[in-house]
């Protein structure tokens, strides 16, 4: 072997005294090797350093051991967290993930779709912010399996993991009411996104629940995005302070986050004149002043959970259990207090 260069199977099998064909059993757990000539072989991948070539393999398998990823923005640190989770199952599994973000633009997941069928992934895991015409998802239902995650969408039936983020909405209103708050508000998520509307029914429920009508309930649609959060805020406070909510319901905490920035430029006092609940508890909300009261979502869990039910559905296998919804928990922190 030159200096530098790869080993190879064939140096291998010559270290090891046996054919290329017995390499390729054993490094593939097939075909019946001894244990003796196993062995041999083994110890000539460990001397080599050998690194098998997962191109020519994959061809061979025609597999290419590879699964795609399709998240609708990055900088949100929700979906960063959940693909974290899908790379760590995709690797205990020896799959690599190829990972596209739309960044908010029907075109970009589209193409996204394309490139992920022209690298012939063996399935995708799904997460969208365009349900009305989702022509990337019938793309890539040509593929293989699809996992829906943080999503369902109507009219298709596909496997999803989701979290249960109507009973922490329901939750959110519960914490609010008992603190004594009767003029709520929401800053709702966009209406084409399921999560949204579970977020929606469930504050509307928690506040029924507490005796309160849920049409008194304030509610605009913010698109997810801090600057939506800043602007709605400023649609419910920037009126005389009689007439503002004591509390605003955000569907995420980038939203809540923009809403707690109005109301630091604008010298209101949260919790003090107006408390602020957000949902998803990513990382950032901890650094906050107030630190931010919010649903916590397990998005790290969530996207492991996705990546193996879609593994186990790529090897023919089937697990109902990673289809149940994932328990939430409801945060209490420095933003949200008793009305004044």
């Amino acid at each position: 072997m030159k200096q530098n260069q790869r080993p190879t199977m064939k140096d291998v099998a010559e270290q090891a005294r046996v054919s290329v064909s017995t390499v390729s059993y054993v490094l593939n757990n097939n075909g019946q090797v001894s244990a003796e000539r196993r062995a041999r072989v083994l110890n000539a991948v460990r001397a080599l350093d050998y690194i098998p070539n997962e191109s020519a393999r994959s061809l061979k398998r025609q597999s290419a051991s590879t699964i795609g990823l399709v998240v609708p923005d990055l900088m949100n640190e929700f979906f960063s967290r959940l693909a974290r989770g899908v790379v760590q199952a995709a690797a205990m599994h020896d799959m690599l993930v190829v990972l596209c973000s739309a960044e908010n633009s029907e075109e970009a997941e589209f193409g996204n779709a394309r490139l992920l069928r022209s690298r012939r992934v063996d399935g995708v895991i799904y997460e969208s912010g365009f349900h009305e015409s989702p022509r990337s998802l019938l793309e890539l239902q040509s593929l293989g399996p699809v996992v829906l995650v943080d999503e369902r969408i109507p009219g298709l039936d596909l496997p999803a993991v989701v979290a249960d983020g109507r009973r922490g909405s329901r939750d959110v209103a519960a914490h609010v009411i008992k603190l004594g708050h009767r003029r709520i508000a929401c800053i709702a998520g966009p209406t084409t996104h399921w999560t949204a509307e579970q977020r929606l029914s469930g504050y509307r429920e928690g506040l029924a629940l507490g005796g309160i009508d849920p049409d008194e309930m304030s509610v605009l649609v913010g698109d997810y995005e801090m600057n939506s959060g800043y602007e709605l805020a400023r649609v419910f406070l920037d009126v005389p302070e009689p007439q503002r909510p004591t509390a605003v319901l955000c569907a995420n905490d980038l939203m809540a986050i923009g809403a707690l920035e109005y109301c630091r430029a604008n010298a209101i006092d949260v919790p003090g004149d107006v408390s602020i609940v957000g949902f998803d508890d990513i990382p950032t909300v901890q650094l906050l002043t107030p630190r931010l009261t919010t649903v916590r979502q397990p998005a790290h869990e969530m996207g492991m959970r996705a990546a193996e039910l879609l593994i186990s559905m790529v090897q023919g296998r089937e697990n109902p259990d990673l289809l149940r919804p994932h328990p939430v928990e409801l945060v209490v922190r420095e933003s949200t207090s008793k009305p004044k």
